[in-house]
C-alpha cells in the first residue's frame, strides 16, 4: 500500500513554488500510482493554531503525480472559501498530502470512529429533493473535538443544507468511512529539504527569503 510521505510534500511546494515563479516544478520523487488524495495548506503565525488556507481533493482514484500537481494548486488557489495563497504567505505556510484507502460502507451515520475514519455523507434534502454530499478527512472531527452527531451536522451544512436537522434525516444518511495516511511539513523543513539535495535554499519572486 502506499502511504503519504516527505517526497509528495516537497513536490506540493515545488508545484506551488513554480507556479509564482513561472517555471515547471522538478519531477517528483515518488512512485507513480492511481489513490483518492487530499491537499491541505494551512497558514502557521508566530507559533500559533495552523490556520486551514485550503483543501481540496479527490475521492476517486488519480495518477498520484498528476493529482498532487493538480490539487496543490486548487487548494491554493481556487479554494472559494478563502483568497487565493499569494507568494509572500509562502514562509509561514505547512502542507498536508492525505492518501485515502479503506473504503466501506457505514451500517448507520454513527458507524464509525472519530480520529480513525474520514467521512462520506449522501443524503436527499427533503426540501428541494435535490441529492446531497460532503466529506471530511480522519483528522477533522477529532481536531474541532466533536462528537459524533456534531461531525455529522456539520457535514451536513458543509453539504449545504440550511434545513433543521432531524433524527429520521440523520438516519436516511448513506455514509461511506474510510481511513487514511497524510503527511505534513512546514515550508520551513521544505526549504531545508531543498537546500540539502539541491544545493540551494528556493527563491520565490514576490517573497522574502527565509534565513535557514
Amino acid at each position: 500500500m502506499v502511504s503519504a510521505n516527505r517526497e509528495m510534500a516537497v513536490y506540493c511546494f515545488d508545484t506551488l513554488v513554480a507556479h509564482y515563479n513561472s517555471e515547471d516544478a522538478p519531477p517528483p520523487a515518488f512512485d507513480e500510482g492511481q489513490h483518492p488524495l487530499f491537499v491541505t495548506w494551512k497558514k502557521v503565525l508566530n507559533g500559533g493554531e495552523p490556520r486551514l488556507r485550503g483543501c481540496i481533493g479527490t475521492l476517486e482514484a488519480r495518477c498520484l503525480i498528476n493529482g498532487f500537481k493538480d490539487y496543490a494548486l486548487t487548494s491554493a488557489l481556487r479554494d472559494r472559501r478563502f483568497p487565493p495563497i499569494q507568494a509572500k504567505e509562502l514562509p509561514q505556510l505547512e502542507c498536508t498530502v492525505s492518501i485515502l484507502t479503506n473504503y466501506e460502507t457505514a451500517d448507520n451515520y454513527l458507524d464509525w470512529e472519530i480520529g480513525k475514519h474520514g467521512l462520506i455523507i449522501e443524503f436527499t434534502d427533503p426540501e428541494y429533493n435535490t441529492r446531497r454530499s460532503a466529506t471530511y478527512l480522519p483528522e477533522v472531527a477529532a481536531h474541532e473535538g466533536w462528537i459524533k452527531v456534531e461531525a455529522i451536522d456539520s457535514l451536513m451544512r458543509k453539504a449545504g443544507y440550511n434545513g433543521t436537522i432531524t433524527e429520521s434525516l440523520r438516519k436516511r444518511i448513506r455514509l461511506t468511512r474510510y481511513e487514511s495516511t497524510l503527511f505534513t511539513m512546514h515550508y520551513s523543513d521544505y526549504a531545508s529539504y531543498v537546500k540539502a539535495t539541491r544545493g540551494a535554499a528556493p527563491s520565490i519572486v514576490g517573497a522574502k527569503p527565509i534565513n535557514s
